[in-house]
Order: structure tokens, then C-alpha cells, then sequence
């Protein structure tokens, strides 16, 4: 991978977030004005809400009399009956603003609700009473006519409002919770951030359970339009901008927050890396929620509050859209077929499994040279998927005996290639094991697939292989190109024979794997453990990066696209990567995600860059000119091949002098067959006056 590379380790980046006592009593250089709360509509929507409850006490009243006297109404005193209606109107309309009707919101309607409704309603009945008493002597007006109006007006107004709530949810469950139950216990005030998503599930659920471990003092909202409103009972006190003047006038009520809670799930990176910040300068943590479907669990164990409320993790940060993905046809490639993973105990390889094990595929072939790790993947497959079958499979990519046996005895239809040796520093140290596996072993798996009759080869590359400066990378595009010139020989053997497309070949490339097994992640978190200091090759080295989840998606998605009218023969498909990433940045937000102050708590020190690493990645070659293709989410990049017959030759060649144990002549051939392989020496570290502190 990039400097970072790395032993084995179990990947954690998932820090609690302890607040320093040092920077408790810090506050922000400035503060945005004071919040200013009225019971006047502050919304276009609450306007709305106040000028359809004006009306419904008008159509009330007016459905009342006729309900009580029938069509006498039309020989009722006009003169009367409009003084009784706009008198019980304009008295309805100053209650309904007074009892606080519009700070809850619609979407949120509940039992509550309807109390408050109740309440604002009678108010209104009991006080036109003596009201009109006195201008009227109530003449000629039933007495019971007011009791028919408070159960006309209770239905016209809290009807829509359940009615709303009912469209939205689609369901009655939550609308006769009143969530009120008595705490038992202390619990933890927490601020929520945003109105969205999870907000009310979770002020909901707080609030029904006594020992529920978190309370909600308030919510920011997105828009100034629902401040001064509520959810459930709980003020919406501001919007994200005033998030210090919250917090400040919380203080200085004695209910300042413990926790901030971000509710919205698709807040992107660079707004949580705000939030950070600003978290950080008021010495408060900050967290987020799981998917609302996980809000329910462990809320009233404190020893599993990570059940209910998550930190923030780096991939929060990396805060990456969501890619769109057509999962019937990843269903469709991979269900009832026989697959073949190589490289499966891996960081790549396990996902790969774990999704396609998902997709309900006949039999998964599981080879991976590491016993540990095979047997590690094959159990925790077997316990969540106990009707799959599934076969292990011990051995080494780079014999071809054995992947022939292998495949020809289990006849795969769908071949990932996720097998390979990918730290660099470690390849540049043993060269000629790098070639073997990523070059030969490529080999042996794509001619022997294609030997066997599978339908499918799809070969996971690197970022490193684009203008590489290493043998890692050097090999991978190697691999590449191999895969390249199969997929164009196998076409045009199809096209003369005028049979099916034969195998297809398909190559993936993306770049790091967020948290994988010997990258920066758990460098950096063991060297947390330790108190420091985090090592960083070069202030200005950069990397690419991206969940394995999301990678392992795309790898899917890509392979379900294979021979679409967008992919040619040939082609890469580049995984849309985001913009590339500082390490020093990202060892700094690491600092802060565990409570402590980069540059001060926690030293990071500069390195110099290892042989073969470079300052920044690349995804496509000068040549490799990008095309859309059927998802967003990746590219194609143009063919650049050669002709299989010569590069099959050159290979032999290759893996003869590997086997040999030449290096020179090894490093020779990878330089003549990757023309812009360009291999790089070590560079100097920073001078220590560089270093951060």
C-alpha cells in the first residue's frame, strides 16, 4: 500500500472521543448572535399550519350549530351567528398561538400532540364562554352547541395532523407513544445535530425507557425553519451555526450537553470535519448514530451505549456519497453460480467473500495460501451462512499445478483475483517473490480459468500500477496488461469461431482500503496506544482511499457491468476514488478522534519516503484517456495492450529468471515490459525542525 504499509494488524479505528481537561474551558474566538425564540408561525410551514387551524375553528363552529339545530341554522340571527363565529375564530387563533400549538411538527405528530390539541381547544371553549357572556348574554345560543364545537374542532385538528404522520410513516406504531416514562437514573445529556434521519427514533426511544442511558436537552436543526418547534417534547433551539450559543445558554441552565449527536446520515466529510473542530474548541465529544434500524439496542445498557451511539470514524470523515448500485444485477451474476476467490482471507478477499456469499452463489471456492486466515473466513462464513456450500482451499497462486487442479476440479464459473502481494516496501525488499505472485500467480489463474471454461476473470489492481515507481506496482500492471491482451485474444477467437464471448476478463483498480490490514490505520493506532509519535513518510504524500465495503461493492457492480455496451473489450474499470487524501491530515484527525491535541498531546514525525513509494497516486495513464460508463461511481480507462503471443513469451521469460533467482535480469524484463516503470530510491526524511509537535 503507500508508507504506511505495515505487519499484519487487526484494523480499529473507531476511537472514543475523551475530551482533554487542558482544553475544557476553551470557547470559540467568536460567537454567532442570540437566538431569539417567539410563539409567532417562524416558518412558512407552521404560517400554514396556523392558517389551517384558524379555519378549521371557523368550520367548526360553524358545523357545530348546524349539528346541534340542524336546519334551523339557516333561520338562526345572521347577525349573531357571525358575531359567535368570528368571536370563537379570532379567540381560537390567540390560544392556538399561546399554548405553543406550532412548535411540534407535523411529521412528529403524536399522543402528546393530541394533549396539547385538547388542551388549546378547551382553553378556547372556556374562555368564549364568559367572553361572549358578556357581549351577548349567550342569546339564543344552545349551551350545548359548545360541547358538540370542542369535539368538531379536537377531530379537525388533530385528524390531519395523524393523518400526516400516518402518510409518512406508513404505519401506526409510533403515534400513540406518549414517551414520557420516569428516569430512574442519571443519564447523559446529549445535543443532537440535525432534524433528519434518526432524530425522532432516537428522542423517542430515550424518552420511553427510564433507564435509558442518554437524554436529549435539544436539537440543532438544518434550516431556520423548524427552530423555535419541537420533537416530542424537545426544543429545536437553533440552527448548525449557532451551536456555541446553544451550548452556551445550556450551561448557563445547568443542562450543558455531555455529548454531540450527529442524526443526519449523509452529512458529508467535510462538514463533520467542521463539526470536529468546532466540538473540539467546546471541549464536548462528538458522535453519531448508527441506521435507525440499530437505534433500539443497548440504549439502557451503559456498558453497550455503543449500540445506540457510535464515534466518529475516519470513514465518517473521508464522508464519501453513497455510490448508486444495481443490486439485481450483482444478484443475477453471482446466484446460482460456482465462484472462486483467491486471496480470500485478505482484507479484500474476505469482503468479496462475505458479499458473495450473500448473493447466494451454488458453491464458494475459498484458496488462500495463509492457514490461519482461510480458516478464519471459512468459520465465520459457515456461522452466517450455514446452507451455503463452501469449500476451503490451502495453496499458492504462484504453482500452477495446484490452481490447475483446483479449478479444474471445482470448474468455477466466476474467478476474483484478489490474491497478491501489496505492501510495497516489502516487494521492493524481495523483488523476485513480488513477481511470482503478482505476475505469474495473475497467470496462472487467468490462463487456467480460461482453460476450464469460466465465464468470468475478474483481477482486483492498484493505483500503484499507474506510472509505477515500484516492483508492487510494476507487477500489478504487468498483471494488467496479461489480463488486457486475454480479454481482446478471447474476443477475437470468439469472433472467427463465431461462437459466445468466451472468458471474460475484467480488471478492477482502485486505490487504499481504509483501515486494511498493514496500512496507516492501525500504524497509526498502535502508535496511538503507545502516546506517540505518529510517523509520517512526507508532509505532502497523499493517498487515495476508501472502505473495503464500498470497494468490494463496486468490484461487484463493475463485474456485473462486463460486456455492457460502455465496456470494450480491454478496458479498466477506475473506481471513482474522491480526491486524494494528506497523511499528515489524516494523522492529525486520528489525534483528535481519541480526545487528544495534535501537535501538542501527540507528536508526528516525518519519515522520509521509502524505496519505491511516491508523494501522490495516479488513477489513469497519459493514454488511458477515461470514459463514462453505465455507474458514476467508476471509469474506463482505454485500452493499452499488447499482443498476447509476445507477452505470454516475455513472460516465460520473466518467470524463469524469478524462479532463478536473477534479480537483475528479473528488474531488466519488468523495465522493458512496463515502459514507464521507474524505480525509486529511498528518500531523505524531514529535518527535525519539520517535525510536528
Amino acid at each position: 500500500m503507500c508508507h504506511e504499509d505495515a505487519a499484519r494488524a487487526a484494523p480499529s479505528h473507531d476511537f472514543p472521543h475523551r475530551p482533554n481537561p487542558a482544553i475544557r474551558n476553551r470557547v470559540p474566538a467568536t460567537r454567532p448572535p442570540r437566538l431569539r425564540v417567539s410563539f409567532l408561525p417562524n416558518s412558512r410551514r407552521a404560517s400554514l399550519a396556523f392558517l389551517h387551524d384558524v379555519a378549521m375553528a371557523a368550520i367548526a363552529f360553524g358545523l357545530g350549530l348546524y349539528l346541534r339545530i340542524g336546519d334551523d341554522i339557516f333561520r338562526y340571527e345572521p347577525q349573531l351567528t357571525l358575531l359567535y363565529g368570528i368571536g370563537f375564530t379570532a379567540i381560537a387563533a390567540i390560544v392556538f398561538l399561546a399554548t405553543g400549538l406550532y412548535r411540534g411538527i407535523w411529521r412528529y405528530a403524536s399522543l402528546p400532540d393530541l394533549f396539547n390539541i385538547v388542551r388549546a381547544v378547551t382553553l378556547t371553549v372556556l374562555i368564549f364562554l364568559p367572553v361572549m357572556f358578556v357581549f351577548t348574554r349567550l342569546e339564543t345560543l344552545p349551551r350545548s352547541t359548545l360541547l358538540i364545537d370542542w369535539l368538531v374542532l379536537i377531530a379537525l385538528l388533530g385528524g390531519p395532523r395523524l393523518g400526516f404522520r400516518l402518510f409518512k410513516d406508513r404505519g401506526l406504531d409510533h403515534i400513540l407513544e406518549s414517551g414520557t416514562g420516569r428516569r430512574r437514573g442519571r443519564s447523559v445529556p446529549v445535543l443532537l445535530i440535525s432534524t433528519r434521519d434518526g432524530a425522532d427514533t432516537f428522542i423517542r426511544e430515550t424518552m420511553r425507557d427510564p433507564d435509558a442511558v442518554y437524554r436529549v436537552v435539544g436539537v440543532l436543526a438544518d434550516t431556520p425553519s423548524r427552530v423555535g418547534r419541537q420533537i416530542y417534547g424537545v426544543p429545536v433551539l437553533g440552527t448548525l451555526d449557532a451551536l456555541e450559543t446553544v451550548v452556551e445558554r445550556l450551561g448557563r441552565r445547568n443542562r450543558r450537553p455531555e455529548k454531540l449527536v450527529i442524526t443526519a446520515q449523509g452529512l458529508d466529510g467535510a462538514a463533520i470535519r467542521h463539526l470536529l473542530d468546532r466540538a473540539d474548541a467546546l471541549a464536548i465529544p462528538l458522535a453519531r448514530l448508527p441506521r435507525p434500524t440499530e437505534l433500539r439496542q443497548n440504549l439502557a445498557d451503559p456498558t453497550q451505549a455503543g449500540g445506540s451511539i457510535q464515534p466518529i470514524a475516519l470513514e465518517d470523515l473521508l464522508g464519501r456519497p453513497q455510490a448508486v448500485l444495481d443490486r439485481d444485477a450483482m444478484a443475477r451474476l453471482v446466484r446460482g453460480r460456482r465462484i472462486l476467490v483467491t486471496g480470500a482471507g485478505g482484507t479484500i478477499g474476505s469482503e468479496l467473500s462475505r458479499q458473495i456469499a450473500a448473493l447466494e452463489p451454488e458453491r464458494l471456492i475459498l484458496f488462500d495460501n495463509g492457514e490461519f486466515l482461510l480458516y478464519a473466513i471459512d468459520g465465520e462464513l459457515r456461522e452466517h451462512f450455514p446452507g451455503l456450500a463452501i469449500r476451503p482451499v490451502l495453496g499458492d497462486v504462484r504453482e500452477r499445478g495446484r490452481v490447475d487442479a483446483v479449478i479444474a476440479a471445482e470448474l468455477p464459473q466466476i474467478v476474483f483475483h484478489a490474491a497478491a502481494l501489496k505492501h510495497v516496501p516489502m516487494v521492493e525488499a524481495n523483488p523476485l517473490e513480488g513477481v511470482l505472485t503478482n505476475v505469474i500467480g495473475s497467470r496462472n489463474v487467468a490462463e487456467s480459468a480460461r482453460a476450464h471454461g469460466a465465464a468470468l476473470v475478474v483481477m482486483i489492481s492498484t493505483d500503484k500500477a499507474v506510472n509505477p515507481t515500484s516492483v508492487m506496482g510494476a507487477a500489478k500492471r504487468l498483471a494488467e496488461s496479461l489480463c488486457q491482451a486475454l480479454d481482446i485474444e478471447e474476443a477475437k477467437r470468439a469472433e472467427a469461431g463465431g461462437a459466445r464471448d468466451g472468458t471474460g476478463f475484467v480488471t478492477v483498480r482502485f486505490g487504499n482500503v481504509l483501515g486494511s490490514t498493514g496500512s496507516v490505520v492501525p500504524l497509526f493506532t498502535r502508535q496511538l496506544a503507545a502516546g506517540g509519535p505518529l510517523t509520517v513518510t512526507d508532509p505532502e504524500v497523499s493517498r487515495f482511499f476508501m472502505t473495503v465495503r464500498e470497494a468490494v461493492e463496486l468490484v461487484l457492480e463493475a463485474s456485473s457491468q462486463a460486456g455492457g455496451a460502455s465496456a470494450a473489450r480491454g478496458t479498466i474499470f477506475v473506481l471513482d476514488m474522491g480526491e486524494p487524501v494528506r497523511i499528515v491530515d489524516l494523522a492529525r484527525q486520528m489525534i483528535r478522534l481519541a480526545g487528544l491535541r495534535p501537535e501538542r498531546d501527540i507528536a508526528i514525525t516525518f519519515t522520509g519516503l521509502r524505496p519505491g513509494e511516491k508523494l501522490h497516486e495516479e488513477l489513469f495513464h497519459d493514454s488511458e484517456s477515461p470514459k463514462p460508463a453505465g455507474n458514476p461511481a467508476f471509469r474506463l480507462a482505454a485500452p493499452r495492450t499488447a499482443d498476447y503471443a509476445v507477452l505470454t513469451r516475455a513472460i516465460d521469460e520473466l518467470e524463469r529468471e524469478a524462479r532463478a533467482g536473477n534479480t537483475a535480469r528479473v528488474l531488466d524484463l519488468l523495465r522493458r515490459l512496463v515502459p514507464e516503470f521507474r524505480r525509486e530510491a529511498a528518500r531523505e526524511p524531514a529535518p527535525p525542525s519539520r517535525a510536528v509537535r
